[in-house]
């Protein structure tokens, strides 16, 4: 499901937890509902939003840090591959072809990166042939003097980054919250607005700021499952800086 999705079904469920508490109000006995009682309900609740709201901030924390670790690794990726090409350049007109291959091949390894991430977490990860021939191509350079060596050693490195780089990125899990967890995050939030609602009088006022409070919470969440998508939600990364990353030869 996606995160738009489960958050407006988070949404609808803390509603049906305000207008389960109206109703239970209605329905349970004046004594049931005395100054004793509601206070009690009162600490139980304000130490459950306690903790929810310590969660909730948690949760956001580590995707964000989740979310940035995968934006720099791609940014390192663009990095290394622009700095690939130019070592290549100054390795000299031997490299020129390899040169012309980086570019051909560089946009379905984009693709590949991203379609990887929009598959089930878990599955195969499938060797890039394309990315495998540039290694190689640039493995079977012969260098005639120090320079050249180095250059070769240094795109060799730098070739083997890249695919480290892309392999992190496909291992990473891009489900940050399991789902038990989940679930007692959405029940934690049903149960406070039902226990906001059952002391409150019902009235037009009351639904409209308990529901904006409870599409609030319910924006949280989807900031944090958003977040935990960084190739496929509202707020992905866009892959046009690395597909665009070398100009034409």
């Amino acid at each position: 499901m996606s995160p738009i999705a489960l958050s407006c079904l988070i949404f609808a469920l803390t509603l049906g937890g305000i207008a389960a508490g109206f109703s239970l109000r209605k329905a349970l006995p004046e004594h049931h509902l005395s100054k004793e009682s509601g206070d009690l309900v009162r600490l139980g609740a304000g130490l459950t939003a306690t903790i929810a709201a310590l969660v909730l901030g948690l949760l956001i924390a580590s995707a964000k840090g989740s979310f940035d670790t995968q934006s720099g690794q791609v940014k390192q990726m663009t990095v290394d591959i622009i700095l690939l090409d130019n070592l290549l350049a100054q390795y000299g007109p031997e490299a020129r072809p390899i040169r012309s291959q980086i570019r051909t091949v560089i946009g379905p390894f984009v693709d590949r990166i991203w379609r990887e991430k929009k598959d089930t977490v878990g599955g195969q990860f499938e060797v890039n042939q394309d990315a495998e021939n540039v290694y190689l191509a640039i493995q079977s350079l012969s260098p005639h003097n120090d320079l050249q060596r180095a250059l070769q050693a240094r795109a060799a490195q730098l070739s083997n980054d890249v695919a480290q780089t892309r392999l992190l990125l496909f291992v990473e899990s891009g489900k940050l919250i399991p789902l038990p967890f989940l679930v007692i995050m959405v029940f934690w939030l049903v149960m406070l607005f039902a226990t906001f609602s059952l002391f409150s009088t019902f009235n037009a006022t009351a639904f409209v700021f308990l529901g904006i409070f409870a599409l609030s919470a319910s924006c949280a969440m989807f900031l944090i499952l958003d977040l935990t998508e960084p190739f496929t939600g509202f707020m992905s990364m866009p892959s046009g800086p690395l597909r665009n990353a070398l100009a034409p030869l």
